[in-house]
């Protein structure tokens, strides 16, 4: 007996053995089956011949009577290889009857060779009929108006067919213009779009669907599965494509995070080559006002501009480092920046940097103090130049004068003593003249900037000078010369004309003393200058007593000149000093005693402030080093904990990372207090070993460590997460590298990394070995890091997606083709990924393909590094 609702899904055609006479018992059940229901008979074979039609179209053929075109077996085995793929026996082409009995039994012997039952309908069959509904329900479930409950009344308006073929091809029809009273249009809708988009045979009437209260359950069941069949294919490919946009994504952003790293990794490189040459820059200003402006700019560089390219820096390295995370996650290759740009060239260009900076600060500082001495030699110099000059101011006239040639005996003998007394001023100028050109020397030497002007005045005081010493020998000379003639002399004028002038250049010297400028930088150095006043004031007793020695050969002068009848407005003629002269300068030494006093006893309340602030600032810098180094061991002791999990140790750090964040202020009050510090001009501490760069330098690297600190728990998070390790297996990799890391350092050498792997299991040749350490340290510096051992446990314990696994879903996307169209890309991928693989990928370059065929295979080795592509 055939019966005609066979689908295409399970075959459940029965012949029974064919012998003659059995064979014309099956005429005769076809016989009895026309006093079946006429309409039923007809639906039933036009169902099953549109079925054996859907088939018997790929070998080029097709039957229209099912009775004659299969009475001779030629098209049923035909049927049959179809249906299976594989060559049955050879046909008998005969056209007797027993020929047709004999091609009918090899069909009939085929199908019980392959197990098919052929009678009935079975539990395989109602197990199929119930995934087959609920695959229905399952596609259908979000259309309105649609509930597929049954092969027979669920499908009478045409709204399920329609639902099937927009669930997986929206775009043959839209859904939302459907109409649920208008099941002939729906119906005939779905039949002709199956029929012409989908290869699907039109096997049922939409009228007889309409007009049958029930219609024939295992005819629509048989027409369903054609469209089971016609859309498994379309979602493997669903499935293909999504791999291949999961895997796209992965590389895209990989590509995005590539490109953020090449940006951020230019501009810091491009900050530091500008900034560099600024920091080398050593060219002295002239003034201190332009040199103390630097120090301002340098306080601007170090507070506002370098702290914020720290913290670059340092996310830059953590951005490569999570870069390259992902890479090995993904199985792509590790990423190579551009050339100049790696970390390590990053990290070469910043040693650069702080190499420049560490002693442009300490030069600011020792150029501020040497235009400080400079401008006090200046000074200095100036004064004791204008003294000199006002001193010589008139002397060389003097010297030049003739007038012993006039000059009566007393006279001669009076400019004679005059001519003494002017060399022992003279004398007493030498040291005056020698101090000038020392202080020029200096100046020369510390390279001050009016250093010409300052050489053309020391020039000229000395040029005057070896003229005033010539002058004055020639004088003597003559005035030697005249002596023998002149013998009558004053003595007392002479004798005060010798004693006023050391005096009176003794109080000179004093005046300059007591009005010089004076430079210190301790408290010690004020007492030596207050010590040295006081034994200057402890002399001041024998220079009044020799002041009033000298008035005295004044009052006696003048008491001769009046016993002997003088005129009392006689003049002194071997000396220009007047006794007036001499009080009035007496006066004024006593007056700058107290004076002196005054200033060095501010000098000494000022160095008393000094050494506040330096006890202020050691007060500080003695807590936070310490506590900085506090830090940094806790750091460390949390990175080697194996005690918790990972997420344990990342609560740790955050909490370690916010207390640090929270101390940040007491660091901005000691730059503040070390600002006050320099601008005091105090340049060194005894009460701490800390100084400000020594806590700006811990400070940063404490900033550092705390980042690349969560950075690499970050990384071992992502790591474990995306390679499925457990936690234990994470504190097993941790303990064993914590216990060989004996140097405790964070890495282990070669020995230790082999003792390591021994430890854990590995049964190590020298190969095997050699083939690991090339892993682990490939640029051989037989050093073996904590993140390089975490790396390759993870490889070795998780598994991973590969390029073979991406060529596979390539290919189910071609239809097995070894090469894809753009059109199929277009139409399985998103269009972002579509286009993303239609720009990369090579063109195929094997034979019989179409114009514009791409290879996917080269394209798929080329993600994973495994071509040059």
């Amino acid at each position: 007996m055939i019966t005609y609702h066979t689908p295409c899904w399970a075959t459940t055609v029965h012949y029974d053995n064919g012998y003659e006479d059995e064979y014309m018992m099956q005429e005769e059940e076809w016989d009895r089956d026309m006093l079946l229901d006429p309409a039923w008979e007809q639906q039933q074979r036009k169902t099953f011949t549109a079925w054996c039609n859907s088939h018997l179209r790929k070998a080029g053929t097709q039957i229209e009577n099912i009775e004659e075109d299969f009475r001779n077996g030629l098209k049923l085995m035909l049927l049959l290889e179809v249906i299976s793929g594989e060559r049955l026996p050879k046909p008998d082409r005969g056209k007797m009857r027993f020929h047709k009995i004999a091609n009918v039994n090899k069909a009939l012997e085929f199908i019980t060779s392959k197990g098919v039952k052929l009678v009935s309908i079975g539990a395989e069959e109602t197990s199929a009929k119930e995934g087959l509904l609920l695959w229905c329900q399952r596609k259908t479930a979000p259309y309105r108006n649609v509930n597929v409950q049954n092969f027979h009344v669920s499908w009478k308006d045409g709204l399920a067919f329609c639902a099937l073929i927009h669930r997986h091809r929206p775009d043959l029809l839209d859904y939302s213009k459907l109409n649920k009273d208008d099941p002939l249009g729906n119906l005939n809708l779905a039949f002709d779009i199956a029929e012409k988009h989908l290869d699907i045979p039109k096997m049922l009437d939409a009228e007889d669907i309409i007009n049958t209260p029930k219609p024939d359950e295992r005819a629509i069941m048989t027409y369903v599965s054609c469209f089971y069949h016609a859309f498994a294919g379309a979602e493997q490919a669903e499935t293909a494509a999504n791999r291949i946009c999961k895997v796209l994504g992965v590389n895209q952003e990989n590509e995005k995070l590539m490109e953020e790293y090449e940006r951020l990794a230019s501009e810091l490189l491009e900050w530091i080559r500008r900034t560099t040459p600024w920091l080398e820059n050593r060219t002295p200003e002239k003034t201190m006002a332009e040199m103390q402006r630097k120090l301002e700019d340098f306080r601007d560089y170090r507070r506002q501009h370098k702290p914020p390219k720290v913290q670059e820096k340092c996310q830059l390295e953590i951005n490569f480092n999570t870069l390259q995370t992902k890479l090995r996650i993904s199985n792509r290759p590790a990423f190579m920046p551009s050339e100049g740009k790696m970390v390590s060239d990053i990290a070469s260009a910043w040693q650069g940097l702080e190499q420049a900076e560490k002693g442009y600060e300490e030069w600011l500082l020792t150029e501020i103090r040497r235009l400080e001495r400079l401008d006090h030699l200046a000074e200095k110099f100036r004064q004791k130049a204008t003294n000199h000059e006002s001193w010589a101011s008139g002397k060389e006239l003097i010297l030049s004068q003739k007038d012993y040639e006039t000059a009566t005996l007393t006279e001669i003998r009076a400019l004679l003593r005059k001519h003494e007394a002017f060399e022992s001023d003279l004398a007493a100028h030498q040291d005056r003249v020698e101090q000038i050109a020392a202080i020029a020397q200096e100046l020369n030497e510390l390279d001050y900037h009016d250093v010409a002007a300052v050489n053309q005045r020391c020039q000229s005081i000395c040029d005057l000078w070896d003229k005033l010493g010539t002058l004055t020998q020639k004088r003597r000379e003559a005035l030697e010369r005249t002596e023998k003639l002149l013998e009558t002399i004053d003595q007392l004028f002479l004798e005060f004309a010798k004693r006023s002038a050391p005096f009176n250049n003794w109080m000179e010297g004093a005046m300059e003393d007591l009005q010089d400028m004076f430079i210190v930088h301790t408290i010690e150095e004020v007492q030596s200058l207050i010590a040295a006043h006081e034994q200057f004031k402890a002399t001041l007793p024998e220079a009044d007593a020799e002041r009033q020695a000298i008035l005295g050969i004044h009052n006696e002068v003048q008491k001769i000149s009046q016993s002997y009848g003088i005129k009392a407005n006689i003049i002194n003629p071997y000396s220009t000093i007047t006794t007036e002269e001499l009080l009035n300068k007496w006066e004024k030494v006593k007056k700058l005693v107290p004076q002196r006093d005054g200033a060095l006893q501010e000098e000494m309340a000022r160095q008393h402030a000094h050494e506040r602030l330096r006890r202020q600032f050691a007060a500080q810098a003695n807590l936070i080093g310490p506590w900085i180094q506090a830090r940094m061991e806790e750091i460390g002791r949390c990175s080697l904990d194996i005690g918790g999990t990972l997420e344990d140790q990342m609560t740790q750090l955050k909490q370690c990372e916010h207390v640090i964040v929270a101390y940040k202020p007491n660091i901005d009050k000691l730059e503040g207090d070390h600002q006050l510090i320099q601008e005091s001009l105090v340049f060194d501490n005894k009460h701490t070993n800390y100084t400000m760069e020594h806590i700006r330098v811990g400070w940063e690297l404490l900033l550092t460590t705390i980042a690349r600190t969560i950075n690499e728990i970050e990384t071992q998070i992502l790591t474990r997460d995306a390679k499925g390790i457990s936690q234990q297996q994470m504190n097993e990799f941790r303990s064993s590298f914590n216990h060989f890391d004996r140097k405790k350092n964070g890495a282990m050498d070669t020995d230790d990394f082999r003792a390591c792997l021994i430890s854990m299991g590995y049964d190590l040749g020298e190969v095997e070995f050699a083939r690991i350490m090339m892993l682990v340290d490939p640029n051989a510096t037989g050093i073996v890091s904590f993140q390089s051992f975490i790396d390759f446990m993870t490889r070795e314990t998780a598994d991973t997606d590969t390029a073979e696994q991406v060529v596979a879903s390539f290919r189910i996307l071609a239809a097995d083709k070894p090469y894809i169209l753009v059109e199929e890309l277009r139409r399985e991928l998103p269009p972002e990924q579509a286009e993303y693989c239609i720009m990369r990928m090579p063109p195929y370059a094997g034979h019989g393909a179409p114009p514009g065929a791409l290879d996917y295979t080269a394209f798929s080795t080329a993600l994973y590094g495994e071509s040059d592509l």
